[in-house]
């Protein structure tokens, strides 16, 4: 039997990819998109004193440091490294101010440092060859993918977290009672709204999700979403006439509620009770809206789109419940996700970013009140924005309550620097046994290295990529969805 030497397949590979790409690429989308799309989401700050802040451009430019005298000097991680100081980059953003109607010329204003990843398009030694790296006294066979804190090199580790907007099948033996539930965890922008559809002994189906007190039965939500008639309700789930026989339980059990103002009527006493009727029904509106399926719109005209959702959401529970489906693995790997550096500083600026913009409102109004003009110069304080970010890298205790996402970078020998800048943690508790998230699962193949884990209560919990792992990036619903239509997709609710 003839070996094949699989040594210059693998050269070759590595010389395209690097051991350490995916976190460079992550964090350069990260520069080149995601940053102005956080800027985007909140567009602009709105003040009681009848003067608006609109934003525009923003603009990172490559890592300074800012001397004791005022000068600002282009350094190299090198210098940073010995000089004990931070490799950060200015952020600066066009910002236009906006008062009694009259709109000025856009003005771009410094609103905080960001960190530069070591070999990134923001950092100093992008780009520069082998010999011009010596020149600056660097290694050319360091990876880079990590960032300089006070002089301490850190490095974010990759977070495995179950797939956003991803229906998930699975049997609960809550009270000791075996019932069927659906689970989607609906993710839009930085936030991330937990639905649930659970079937009980009865055979009735309750939705759940945030901002609801326990659950809404599914027949009251679907009419308060769009779908009028019990014929609409029951097309919309499944034409399978056992499936059907199943609905036909819930909705006689709901005959009374019989249009959308009385369902929404429901939700606003379970929302808001002892409220006024006008303020229930705007209220419920704005729950709906706002808490349920965010991924599919935030809007009044993605209603009957969230009914549809949640219809197909029905359907596998009643499929689960008849045996004709079985439990989602929750372990194979198409049903996870990698977070890279660039999603994780996504979550950190993302916050840090509404923290400036509050602060920026009362700035403004602080200083109508003490009868001084308002000026965005003196209102934006950049030490908000650049502390918070610098605080979280230099502990490690990101947004959401996580610990240990930063990490100091373990600088044994080259293998131990690329080994960590490769390292995959799950935010499963380490006192829990989870026998079955820490045994390798096949899907793991030319993923997962099938051997470099820890002993003890990290085993199977903290892995490693395997040497050959590639990552595909998503792609924007907006690029997608016409290209589908043209192709003939018919949008959900229109034609059959």
């Amino acid at each position: 039997m003839d070996v094949i030497d699989t040594k210059p397949v693998m050269r070759a590979f590595l010389k395209k990819r690097e051991l350490v790409r995916q976190h460079i690429d992550s964090y350069n989308d990260f520069i080149e998109n995601r940053l102005q799309q956080i800027v985007n989401e909140t567009a602009q700050v709105e003040t009681d004193v009848d003067f608006t802040v609109k934003f525009g451009k923003i603009n990172v430019d490559k890592a300074v440091v800012t001397e004791a005298d005022g000068s600002i000097n282009y350094v190299t991680p090198t210098e940073v490294r010995l000089r004990n100081l931070s490799y950060f980059s200015a952020v600066t953003l066009e910002m236009t101010q906006i008062k009694d109607e009259v709109e000025k010329d856009p003005v771009p204003v410094k609103i905080g440092m960001l960190p530069a990843m070591v070999k990134s398009k923001i950092c100093n030694l992008y780009g520069l060859s082998d010999e011009e790296l010596i020149g600056k006294k660097e290694d050319p066979l360091d990876p880079g993918g990590y960032f300089i804190v006070n002089g301490s090199e850190r490095a974010l580790v990759t977070i495995e977290d179950l797939a956003p907007n991803k229906i998930m099948l699975e049997k609960s033996e809550k009270y000791q009672k075996a019932t069927q539930v659906a689970r989607v965890f609906s993710k839009r922008g930085g936030f991330r709204a937990l639905v649930t559809a659970e079937r009980d002994k009865h055979g009735l189906i309750g939705i759940s999700f945030p901002s609801v007190p326990g659950s809404i039965p599914f027949v009251v939500l679907a009419r308060a979403l769009g779908l009028e008639t019990d014929q609409d309700i029951i097309n919309t789930i499944s034409r399978d006439l056992s499936i059907q026989q199943s609905m036909l339980e819930n909705l006689e059990e709901y005959l009374d509620i019989r249009g959308t103002e009385d369902a929404i009527e429901v939700i606003g006493k379970k929302v808001a009770a002892g409220q006024a009727r006008d303020y229930r029904v705007k209220r419920a509106e704005q729950v709906i809206d706002r808490y349920l399926l965010p991924h599919i719109g935030v809007e009044p005209q993605d209603r009957i789109r969230k009914a549809y959702y949640l219809g197909r959401m029905v359907l596998r529970v009643l499929e689960l419940e008849a045996d004709k489906r079985g439990e989602d693995d929750k372990d194979h790997y198409a049903n996870k996700r990698l977070r890279l550096a660039g999603d994780l500083m996504e979550d950190l600026l993302r916050v840090s970013f509404y923290n400036l913009t509050r602060d920026i409102k009362y700035q403004l109004e602080r200083s109508v009140v003490r009868g001084k003009e308002p000026s965005i110069a003196t209102a934006v304080r950049s030490d908000i924005l650049t502390e918070r970010i610098r605080h979280a890298l230099a502990t490690g205790n990101w947004v959401g309550g996580r610990a240990g996402v930063s990490q100091l970078l373990d600088r044994t020998n080259y293998l131990s620097v690329v080994s960590h800048l490769r390292r995959v943690i799950s935010p499963l508790s380490r006192s829990q046994p989870h026998f079955e998230a820490r045994d390798l699962h096949p899907t793991q193949f030319g993923k997962i290295c099938p051997s470099e884990t820890p002993e003890g209560p990290n085993c199977g919990l903290v892995k490693n990529l395997a040497l050959a792992c590639e990552f595909s990036t998503g792609y924007d619903e907006s690029e997608i969805s016409p290209k589908l239509f043209e192709m003939g997709v018919k949008p959900i609710g229109k034609g059959k």
